[in-house]
């Protein structure tokens, strides 16, 4: 299929990756983080904000399996990314890839999992639950990381649903955010609210 891979994820695309995850881990938990967990509650969001040739995702049990294995040095990320990442033929297949990830790898406000969204996937008899961030929590996530395909993708969003830029300012405040990355997020923010004239000055 990679030949002709469709240009936009859909929420069949991140049912398949979270059987795929929960399957190589033995896991019933599985939690997807980055721009796709858009999927989870509005799968059929704007296409720009469904561009993407990955999704990032990591099992409920990585911890106890990575203690439970030999080398000391395994990583849950590195195996789903040698078997489901970009190149795989999980890749090949199905036309985009799963990027393993951990619980660190974004920048979220420490209580978004308080308040995060979850669904249940089924696989034959067995119930996957997915679990992924608020979509304001994940607008927070792309504010501490903020490249140019984050800028595009909050741009994008608040076009489509625009945003409490208030409360997004307050979960920013709360992250372990480096002082320098909340600064840039916060300026982000302001360039947003002049230009749609979300909030007064």
């Amino acid at each position: 299929m990679a030949g002709g891979a469709a240009r936009t994820r859909t929420r069949e695309d991140l049912e398949r990756a979270v059987r795929a995850v929960a399957a190589l881990f033995d896991t019933d938990t599985v939690y997807v983080i980055g721009s796709q967990a858009i999927l989870l509650v509005n799968p059929g969001a704007p296409e720009e904000l469904r561009r993407s040739s990955e999704i990032d995702m990591y099992p409920g049990n990585a911890k106890d399996w990575e203690l439970a294995q030999a080398d000391p040095d395994a990583e849950a990320s590195e195996l789903i990314s040698a078997v489901l990442g970009f190149g795989s033929a999980f890749h090949q297949r199905h036309g985009f890839y799963v990027d393993g990830v951990d619980e660190e790898t974004a920048i979220l406000p420490p209580d978004w999992l308080d308040r995060a969204n979850s669904s249940i996937v089924r696989d034959g008899d067995r119930s996957i639950k997915v679990i992924a961030p608020r979509s304001e929590d994940l607008i927070v996530s792309k504010l501490c990381r903020l490249d140019e395909k984050d800028r595009a993708f909050i741009r994008a969003f608040n076009a489509d649903d625009p945003l409490d830029l208030l409360e997004i300012r307050v979960r920013l405040e709360a992250t372990s955010a480096a002082e320098s990355v909340k600064k840039r997020a916060r300026r982000f923010l302001d360039e947003i609210r002049r230009d749609h004239g979300a909030l007064p000055e």
